[in-house]
């Protein structure tokens, strides 16, 4: 029998039921329907519309039921539809007549308004401690393995000379700012939906305040139709889910590339790869893939989330059930790719003397002799030219800056002298670059600096 069978004179179809139950998704959330229920019943209690001994009888059945859902020894069924209806019922069966009364001035509305704010607290939580420790995990590796001399690339193409530890921050910061998004979207999540009702409160007189007090949000939602129909929380979250795996996958992609013979920058940790059926030979990057392949997932769900609401009228509509599922598989598997990644990054080994040779004269030094120029008082499009006409002329001989002469040099402008040579120095080349957040080892300290203090 349904708790809201009074209207009825039957059931719902057996096939209604099966496509209507949210049981399966909801169940996640029984700890955070029973915590708001423990709470709503001491508020009842605190205004006088309990008694204790009713409050205690209520309180002490719902830690009875939330004993036997998570030991296993009662498991609710579809026939309850969703957790709230579910915990009630059996809430009765221990409590008897008095469990009606616990749903006084609420409403499956806001209880589920209030059980998903509660259980993203705790996602946005465990999400930032994973970005937590990605960000420690890429600190940690600048700081062993940073002063790698290494191409920066742009459009795939080699760029200018840098450390390892100047591209590794630069995915650091990245991950800082994952996190910051994730405690700025917590600022408008955290708050109580509670005894808002269906959408137009209630004439007893609740102190919803106190019941946000006593479930440990900041505040409330000022108004009720708002707090039961409002979905814009989970959408930021979920946002900055995307936003994160979209980051992390950027990372997943150069991690395959770095892992390739063809760059062999880094080798991948056993823990974090796998061997071919059939190929003995082969270590592929199998953890850096998934992560790369499961960013579509949560881009997905944002997407589910934000078309679920679209042309939705207020206040309560059942296509806002549809929003746990997109909702935690967002929060959990961008928790589960930081997690990964943070591991990945933590276990690799870096071939540090990959490039040392091989950037020796080469082009992307080319900017380092416009800049000599420039210094030297030649305005830079003419240094940038004179620069590009002698990469053209290395390359007519079918070699690199390492051929170059004080008169080849002197040939393509005056200003060029032997002085020149000691800015194609890859080495050199990095550590002239002293500007903040530049390339020079000692910006790399600041701001490994900067970021640990951020953990």
């Amino acid at each position: 029998m349904a708790l809201w069978d009074g209207r009825f004179e039957g059931g719902p179809d057996e096939e209604m039921l099966r496509f209507s139950e949210s049981m399966g998704i909801d169940l996640r959330m029984f700890e955070e329907d029973v915590r708001g229920s423990i709470a709503h019943a001491t508020m009842l209690g605190e205004v006088g519309l309990l008694t204790n001994d009713e409050v205690r009888a209520l309180v002490d059945g719902l830690k009875v039921v939330a004993s036997e859902i998570r030991e296993g020894t009662w498991t609710p069924g579809i026939e309850h539809e969703d957790i709230h209806m579910a915990v009630e019922a059996r809430l009765g069966e221990h409590v008897g007549a008095v469990a009606g009364k616990l749903h006084t001035a609420r409403s499956r509305n806001d209880q589920v308004a209030t059980d998903v704010r509660l259980w993203l607290k705790g996602g946005v939580v465990r999400l930032y401690d994973a970005l937590g420790r990605l960000v420690k995990a890429l600190v940690d590796r600048a700081e062993a393995d940073g002063r790698a001399l290494i191409p920066g690339f742009t459009h795939l193409q080699r760029g200018q000379p840098i450390w390892l530890g100047h591209h590794l921050l630069a995915h650091a910061w990245a991950a800082s700012r994952d996190r910051e998004r994730l405690i700025d979207a917590l600022k408008r999540l955290d708050r109580s939906p509670l005894g808002a009702g269906a959408m137009a409160g209630t004439p007893h007189p609740i102190d919803r305040r106190r019941s946000a007090q006593l479930l440990g949000f900041s505040g409330i939602v000022e108004n009720a139709m708002d707090a039961v129909a409002a979905r814009d929380h989970m959408q930021e979250v979920a946002a900055a889910c995307a936003i994160a795996a979209v980051n992390l996958s950027r990372m997943a992609e150069e991690l395959v590339l770095w892992s390739t013979p063809e760059f062999g920058l880094v080798r991948m940790g056993e823990a974090y790869a796998t061997g071919s059926s059939i190929m003995p030979q082969k270590r592929n990057p199998d953890a850096a893939e998934l992560v790369r392949g499961k960013c579509g997932r949560v881009v997905g769900d944002l997407n589910a989330l934000l078309m679920m609401v679209k042309g939705l009228p207020l206040a309560y509509n059942r296509d806002l059930q549809e929003d746990r599922e997109a909702l935690f598989d967002a929060v959990d598997t961008a928790t589960a790719c930081a997690s990964i990644t943070a591991g990945m990054w933590a276990t690799l080994t870096v071939n540090g003397d990959r490039y040392t040779e091989a950037l020796k004269g080469d082009f992307l030094l080319a900017t380092e002799i416009a800049d000599y120029l420039a210094g030297k008082g030649v305005p830079f499009r003419e240094a940038h030219h004179v620069s590009g006409s002698l990469v053209k002329w290395c390359e007519d001989q079918g070699e690199n800056f390492s051929i170059l002469t004080p008169e080849v040099l002197a040939e393509h402008h005056p200003e060029l002298d032997e002085g020149v040579m000691a800015w194609l120095e890859p080495e050199a080349a990095i550590e002239r670059r002293t500007s903040l957040g530049g390339t020079a080892w000692v910006e790399i300290e600041r701001q490994i600096g900067l970021l640990r203090a951020t953990l």
